[in-house]
């Protein structure tokens, strides 16, 4: 049994878990409050040993201050990371936000050379704008294959559709982080791309057998651990074929015999966030984080209840049901990874020239245009977007999504899957076209796949939709941000001369380039005509 006093034994798995926090500094600002721990829980937990903090919301400056107060309420280095896999702006404003992974995915089957070169840079940009933000850990890059255009989940977050293409991008981008001196994470391992529901909301299945596990799913894991990646994000996802009772995050034969024992990874194994109801639907938070650990888990990312957690992990290594060797093992991965990165905060701007000329390269080379120049001098600039308050990077007031087609004699109408439907109950003419009004139609979707909406988005009747408007004459143009499968469904559909396009990122940069190829004579979108409240 352990000789050390009781409240130490806590202390030291507290360092274990990795709890959820706001970017903002007050509590009132909190966009998830069901997740995001209040002040008063996070200062308890931080300064009885909880030993990370995970982060979303707010602008990256205000990060670097809370980066600050977080690491001012614990007595110890933490590990403070962020899901920014497609840059630092993807979650906290102000930042570089870049376009998805697998635009790159794509670019490296016709350009392998420039599709590497980017990825790396991709990496580093993001590694260094976390590190003067006060991030030390990057929860990317994401090692799934998606070679499933269901998936609702993973989708353009992956770096590849195939094996080839995934490690390879994978790599480089971890190349990038290492340069900027911060740890990354592969994930989710073994492999999220072939499935067509949400961890977010459900248990999915992974049926394949062990050979097609190797082929496909398996190999960017592996190069990424070849290539020294630092951690690595287990599934939340039964595979039959390895364990036909746990799902992996929860499963010795996963997570110890393979990723360990037949891999060979030596680096810490992170938990995806045990919140999610693939996990909490079927287990406490005592029970889910004992189950993790005996399977071979290092560290706890965002249980559903923090004390739960730790007492049950502590009554595990009590009973002897976890052995006190495998705290041991877990508290020195951290402390060696934490060791291998420098720590304080970068004092260099956040965003540099660099770092912006990046961004705007990404989109030149995720973008597709096709068709003529919009002709239609005034109509409807039907905007869809895949949230009822989308990113303030995606679309705001200013958006050159509104503005240039405003400037143009176009008025704006947003459609968003909580509002009013604009659809009829008519399956070959779904649009209802009197409640859009008079002119031609510009179509704007911005669609892709995103967590927690259970592929919805996907059931709308937007090819029925563009023939329709065909039908009538109203179709003034496409521009489709987000998904390149719904993009690879409607092209076909088009006249060649019906302006459109397509643009893997959704940011204002990917918006301006498009509709500045679209409407040529586009006016700068400075002025909306209000100039207060």
């Amino acid at each position: 049994m352990n000789s050390r006093p009781a409240n130490s034994l806590r202390r030291r798995v507290a360092e274990l878990l990795v709890v959820r926090a706001s970017g903002h500094l007050s509590d009132q600002q909190r966009r998830y409050p069901q997740w995001d721990l209040p002040n008063s829980e996070l200062q308890r937990l931080l300064r009885d040993g909880v030993g990370g903090v995970i982060l979303l919301g707010g602008s990256a400056v205000e990060l670097q201050q809370r980066t600050q107060q977080l690491q001012g309420w614990s007595e110890q280095r933490l590990l403070v990371c962020a899901d920014v896999e497609e840059g630092v702006g993807q979650r906290f404003e102000g930042a570089s936000w870049l376009v998805p992974p697998l635009a790159l995915g794509r670019l490296h089957k016709q350009d392998p050379e420039l599709a590497l070169n980017l990825s790396e840079r991709y990496g580093r940009c993001t590694g260094e704008q976390a590190r003067r933000c006060g991030l030390n850990w990057v929860l990317g890059p994401v090692c799934d294959v998606n070679n499933n255009p269901a998936n609702p989940v993973i989708n353009v977050r992956a770096w590849g559709e195939d094996p080839k293409s995934a490690s390879a991008l994978a790599v480089a981008f971890q190349q990038g982080l290492k340069q900027a001196g911060v740890l990354g994470c592969a994930k989710h391992f073994p492999g999220h791309g072939d499935t067509t529901s949400d961890s977010h909301l459900d248990l999915p299945v992974l049926p394949h057998s062990r050979e097609r596990l190797d082929q496909i799913e398996m190999p960017p894991f592996r190069a990424a651990i070849a290539a020294g990646v630092d951690s690595v994000m287990t599934a939340h996802l039964v595979l039959p074929e390895l364990d036909p009772q746990q799902p992996a995050t929860l499963s010795k034969a996963v997570l110890t015999d393979l990723l360990r024992q037949e891999m060979g990874f030596n680096g810490l194994v992170v938990t995806d966030a045990l919140v999610m109801e693939a996990i909490r639907a079927r287990h406490g938070p005592a029970e889910a984080a004992v189950l993790a650990v005996e399977a071979g888990a290092d560290l706890i990312l965002m249980p559903a209840d923090a004390d739960a957690a730790i007492e049950g992990l502590c009554d595990g290594f009590r009973s002897g049901r976890l052995p006190l060797e495998r705290l041991d093992e877990s508290l020195q991965r951290r402390a060696d990874a934490l060791a291998s990165i420098p720590g304080g905060v970068a004092s260099s701007p956040i965003v540099n020239a660099a770092d912006r000329a990046l961004e705007a390269e990404l989109v030149r080379h995720s973008i597709s245009i096709r068709g003529e120049a919009v002709q239609a001098n005034t109509g409807i600039n039907l905007v869809r977007v895949d949230a009822l308050v989308p990113s303030a990077a995606a679309l705001s007031g200013w958006s050159p999504a509104l503005r240039i087609p405003e400037a143009h004699g176009f008025r704006s109408l947003v459609l968003h899957g909580e509002g009013l439907s604009p659809w009829s109950d008519q399956p070959k003419a779904p649009l209802a076209m009197d409640r859009l009004g008079d002119g031609a139609v510009l179509l704007q979707l911005f669609l892709r796949g995103n967590p927690f909406r259970a592929g919805r988005d996907a059931q709308e009747p937007w090819a029925a939709a563009i023939q329709q408007l065909i039908a009538l004459n109203r179709l003034a143009g496409v521009v489709v941000y987000g998904s390149p499968y719904l993009w690879d469904n409607l092209q076909p559909l088009l006249p060649s001369n019906c302006p459109a396009a397509y643009s893997a990122g959704q940011m204002q940069e990917a918006q301006r380039q498009v509709l500045n190829a679209l409407f040529p004579t586009a006016t700068p979108t400075g002025n909306s005509g209000a100039f207060t409240d």
